[in-house]
């Protein structure tokens, strides 16, 4: 077993992180049990209801957080105060940008959320003495521009039911990330939101649901919870390779 599986494991790091999925795998999983000590005191793990908000674009920025459970809505908002859906973040995700002094766009908790946050002075710090955490850092950004790229096709190329097929494969696939074939889930997204996300109209978004629900690729209950039978055909309708 090599050290990062030691550390991985062992009983001398603080309870709360033993059993935090962060831990395993979020940016966590690269500190010492030591790092995990520190940052455990000076960490504040809390619940967002739905509709509230982390931060807010132009806001100085104090606290970085792992996303504990819940998804969360970033938004961005234009000088006329036209506002748009640029991306949602996911358990085991690391809210905020290292290095960066003020939020440039605003962070909404989409579903009942749990966060764990702590300074931004201290992770930074970390991250300037642990290469593991650097990198870990560094290759989710990567992530988030690959997905925003595949996100520019979504919204530049696909159809109107590949998009709200896509978005559903999105959700299916992020929320609980270790499903079977069957994956059920609520929508954390209203139908406003979802045709905001897509760029569709909510009558299209309410359509093109009713077909993928008619054509058996997904099964909807009181107008949110989603089941889907086979990803291999949501993936099909999403247009996916």
């Amino acid at each position: 077993m090599d050290s990062q599986q030691k550390n991985l494991h062992s009983s001398e790091m603080p309870a709360v992180c033993r059993v935090c999925d962060a831990r395993h795998g979020g940016v966590c999983a690269t500190l010492t049990p030591a790092q995990l000590f520190e940052l455990n005191r000076h960490s504040t793990r809390r619940k967002v209801d739905a509709g509230n908000e982390l931060i807010g674009q132009g806001e100085s920025v104090s606290h970085y957080s792992n996303i504990l459970s819940g998804v969360i809505k970033l938004s961005k908002m234009m000088a006329d105060g036209r506002q748009q859906i640029v991306g949602l973040q996911f358990a085991p995700d690391f809210l905020g940008r290292p290095h960066l002094c003020e939020s440039t766009m605003t962070a909404e908790a989409a579903t009942e959320t749990e966060i764990c946050s702590f300074p931004r002075s201290l992770i930074e710090r970390m991250a300037n003495e642990t290469p593991g955490l650097e990198r870990k850092l560094h290759t989710q950004s990567l992530k988030e521009l690959d997905e925003a790229r595949e996100w520019m096709l979504t919204l530049g190329r696909k159809t109107a039911q590949e998009k709200v097929a896509s978005f559903l494969y999105m959700i299916a696939t992020h929320i609980d990330p270790d499903h079977g074939e069957q994956n059920t889930f609520d929508l954390p997204l209203s139908r406003a939101d979802i045709a905001d996300f897509l760029g569709l109209t909510i009558e299209t978004v309410s359509r093109q649901m009713t077909k993928l629900r008619k054509d058996g690729v997904i099964l909807v209950e009181n107008n949110r919870h989603v089941t889907v039978p086979c990803l291999d055909r949501l993936s099909a309708a999403a247009g996916n390779d």
